[in-house]
């Protein structure tokens, strides 16, 4: 199969919306994104923001893989904070995703970033499929949350 990676803008947006909620309204996530509303804020939050990096997987004309984040400056040189990855369902278990993280990877590279992070559940799939990926699990942080 033929694919082709690339950055992708906000033009690409009704793609990324279809994808993203093809994917996350499913298990494990079964996210709600009726509000439409609410779901255009987080896209534009995720891909508008002036260091929003987003990054698309096509085949043919078909977006199969998607990476939503932003650039971090840190002490240790600049990141990828993934906030959103995911693989149309019916493609997952293929290697789209073990190449994605790859494509991912040496787009990093070549944008001088030194490291990728993300936050995924311990119980869902991609944890796994992550630790694959030699994505190393930082046992000294911990997520916190407050419900208001």
């Amino acid at each position: 199969m033929k694919y082709s990676f690339r950055r992708l803008e906000q033009n690409d947006l009704s793609a990324i919306k279809e994808l993203f909620v093809s994917v996350f309204s499913k298990e494990p996530w079964n996210d709600d994104w009726s509000d439409e509303h609410q779901l255009c804020s987080y896209l534009f939050d995720l891909t508008g923001q002036s260091n929003s990096l987003t990054f698309g997987l096509y085949e043919a004309e078909e977006l199969v893989a998607l990476s939503m984040g932003r650039v971090k400056h840190w002490y240790s040189g600049t990141e990828y904070c993934i906030d959103e990855l995911c693989v149309k369902t019916e493609r997952q278990g293929q290697g789209i995703g073990a190449l994605f993280i790859s494509e991912i990877e040496n787009a990093c590279k070549q944008l001088g970033f030194t490291h990728l992070f993300l936050l995924t559940e311990n119980n869902v799939p991609a944890f796994h499929f992550y630790q694959k990926q030699n994505f190393s699990q930082l046992k000294s942080n911990a997520a916190f949350v407050k419900k208001l």
